[in-house]
């Protein structure tokens, strides 16, 4: 059964420019971003209660540096399943979600399935994670590794 889709609730410029400073530090104090929005502390968190509860806000997260776990290099790799294997995307993802290399991934449309992005020590770690965790699944067809020179997230939110 499907589940009813979301409604999408309506951003005014109030609630976009505290998504904005959230981005920057998710760690403000209500009392912070109030001052910055020009708004009471109270509206400022109901603002914020009424955006994670209609799913705007999903969580909060911290970004870790990579180098200082010991992992300096970065990579893209494609993966693009079997066409008898399309039924194992959902669990392949999870397979995906318990690897400590993937910082993060996406499900394509397209040629290729997945986009994984992964952090590795070198491109031994590299070469090893591709051959032993992802070619040598049955249910990938192949693979195509690019390695990152650089890596920069947007600042705001649209």
């Amino acid at each position: 059964m499907e589940e009813p889709k979301k409604l999408q609730p309506t951003l005014d410029a109030v609630d976009r420019q505290l998504l904005a400073l959230l981005t920057e530090n998710s760690r403000r104090t209500n009392q912070s971003l109030s001052d910055a929005l020009g708004i009471a502390p109270s509206t400022c968190l109901s603002r914020l209660k009424s955006l994670k509860d209609s799913g705007v806000i999903n969580r909060f997260t911290i970004d870790v540096d990579a180098e200082a776990l010991g992992r300096s290099l970065q990579a893209l790799v494609s993966v693009r399943l079997r066409p008898g294997a399309r039924h194992l995307m959902t669990s392949f993802g999870e397979e995906l979600r318990m690897m400590p290399e993937i910082s993060q991934f996406f499900v394509l449309g397209g040629a290729d399935d997945f986009l994984i992005h992964i952090t590795a020590r070198d491109t031994d770690h590299i070469r090893q994670f591709v051959l032993d965790r992802l070619s040598s699944n049955p249910a990938v067809a192949g693979t195509q590794t690019s390695l990152v020179f650089e890596h920069a997230r947007g600042t705001r939110p649209a």
